[in-house]
């Protein structure tokens, strides 16, 4: 991918739908990493599937929940995943072995997880009605952010570009500003509606280049601030937003909001149907409204971090959004014309000569002599667009792919074996160690992984019956939604499934227990008369018809 040759003259944002990525799982939230290239998405059966985006194939899938994760973040350098689940867990994965590093388990459901900007010992937690959570992971301890008011419930919050500072906000529309060292506020603001009202703080977001953040409030406005601004302003300042961005026809709410790679676009999902309204950051103007299947919800809205491509979450399914990219051939070759039809050429009788007799040689100048130049082919130049602005080489341990393992559909037998020797050596050592065996075979896993360290993080007055938002609403005891994730119990226990074939008693369809079990057995393996034959062969002949309509 030459992103010198993506930079283009037009516009920076996606125009129409590119496809589809189907987790065969339902999808409910995705993030990129750093540069683009791996795409994680968090599934409604607790899977985190991990898509190569420029092949768009599935990279890597990490069975990390037993419920649906409901928020996903990758660190600086791409090794690591954060994921919080809808049953109050966090862990942390490592993406190339798929192991969990740590879990935390809080007493509220988690609405968002973030790693540190620069930091990723550091991870930022949103629980339900309580004060944010900020984990170190290298000594699993936690510190509870400060809040304006101690009877402040719904509180969101977001690490700034480069996690110097938090931003907070709650219900009633207070913004504060906390060192994120010593968590010293030093600086807050209000946001006010027109007649002074405050509204709700849904949601913080920063751009990835500059200064700038936006904020979702329950008021239906987009506004967007300047980060350098706010501080300036210090504590209970009234900072003017830069932009204010709304739908004023149909006064639609926002589910997620983001901004593109670049900083210079904001994209809003609505959340009432699958449509991602696009506005410019400079002028405040709409330039594109992106419409998906009617009917549709929305879950989550992710922004490419290099390129203008969209992904939104609807209906468990990731659409893709990006532009119609059109073939200019003479924008590589400026000798290149494209024709409409076939026209003679007429040869210069020297063309196609390897060297031009008539050819007088004119001194080099200018580009002529920049070509016998040596042109260095060896060294790497940092790509801008994987680069901050404080840093000027690129992160050289950063984890951009993931190796694939080429699927053997009839692999043969045993190709790069051992040789004969070593296996009978094998089979004469297999007695004296059948028991680790059966025991590792009753595992699936040889060597046994370390388990990871559950940490449980106690926070004040917090209820414990509080029921995650994709789950539905507490106490609705007439609520007819299937519970998501695994059946319960199902982890380390053989239930019946409908895969697993059952012993069945004649066409009653009765499960055959213990005594009756051996009594049949028993019955069966007895000398037995043509009758009785023939009712065996009927009762045998019952059961896979039985077993194939379960």
């Amino acid at each position: 991918m030459n992103l010198e040759l993506l930079e283009s003259f037009g516009q920076n944002y996606p125009e129409e739908a590119d496809g589809t990525l189907d987790c065969i799982s339902m999808a409910l939230t995705c993030t990129f990493n750093r540069w683009g290239t791996l795409l994680a998405v968090g599934c409604n059966d607790g899977r985190i599937v991990i898509w190569d985006f420029l092949t768009r194939g599935i990279a890597k899938i990490i069975s990390a929940h037993i419920h649906p994760v409901c928020s996903l973040c990758w660190s600086r350098d791409g090794h690591k995943l954060v994921s919080a689940s809808t049953d109050n867990i966090v862990s942390q994965w490592d993406v190339l072995s798929g192991d969990c590093d740590q879990r935390f388990r809080f007493p509220s459901p988690i609405l968002k997880v973030q790693y540190h900007p620069r930091d990723q010992n550091k991870v930022l937690v949103c629980p339900m009605k309580s004060a944010p959570v900020m984990l170190t992971l290298s000594d699993s301890k936690h510190v509870v952010l400060p809040v304006d008011d101690d009877s402040d419930l719904n509180v969101v919050a977001s690490f700034d570009r480069r996690g110097e500072y938090i931003y907070t906000g709650n219900a009633k529309g207070k913004i504060l500003v906390l060192k994120t060292d010593s968590q010293d506020l030093v600086a807050s603001f209000r946001v006010t509606t027109g007649t002074s009202n405050t509204t709700a703080i849904k949601s913080i977001e920063f751009a990835r280049k500059g200064s700038c953040f936006l904020i979702n409030t329950a008021d239906r406005i987009i506004r967007v601030y300047d980060g350098r601004e706010i501080l300036t302003c210090g504590r209970d300042g009234e900072p003017e937003p830069m932009q204010k961005l709304q739908d004023l026809v149909n006064r639609t709410p926002w589910k997620k909001c983001c901004f593109s790679g670049d900083g210079e676009y904001i994209v809003a999902g609505s959340a009432r149907q699958h449509a991602l309204y696009i506005w410019e950051k400079s002028i405040g103007n709409l330039v594109k409204i992106l419409h998906g299947t009617r009917g549709e919800l929305l879950l989550d809205v992710a922004w490419h971090p290099v390129r203008p491509i969209i992904a939104s979450i609807s209906s468990g399914v990731v659409s893709i959004w990006a532009q119609n990219q059109v073939e200019n051939w003479s924008a590589f070759a400026p000798d290149f014309k494209e024709l409409d039809e076939n026209v003679e050429y007429e040869e210069r009788e020297s063309e196609f000569d390897i060297e031009d007799e008539d050819k007088s040689e004119p001194e080099q100048t200018g580009a002529d002599a920049a070509e016998d130049e040596e042109v260095d082919v060896t060294s790497v130049d940092p790509i801008a667009a994987f680069c901050s602005s404080d840093e000027e080489l690129e992160d050289s341990k950063a984890l951009l792919y993931l190796p694939i393992a080429p699927e053997v559909e009839d692999p043969e037998e045993n190709p790069y074996g051992p040789p004969p020797d070593a296996v009978q050596t094998s089979l004469m050592d297999e007695g004296a160690s059948s028991e680790k065996k059966r025991q590792s075979s009753a595992d699936g896993s040889q060597p046994p992984k370390k388990k990871p360290k559950t940490t449980n993080i106690e926070l004040q007055g917090v209820p414990n019956d509080e029921v995650h938002p994709l789950l539905g609403v507490k106490g609705d005891g007439k609520s007819k939604k299937k519970q998501a994730g695994r059946p319960k119990g199902s982890k380390g226990k053989e239930k019946d499934s409908p895969f697993k074939p059952k012993l069945y008693k004649g066409d009653r369809g009765l499960p055959l227990e213990g005594s009756a079990k051996g009594k049949v057995q028993a019955e069966l393996s007895q000398p037995l008369t043509e009758k009785l034959k023939q009712t065996q062969l009927l009762i045998i002949l019952s059961i896979p018809t039985q077993i194939h309509y379960i």
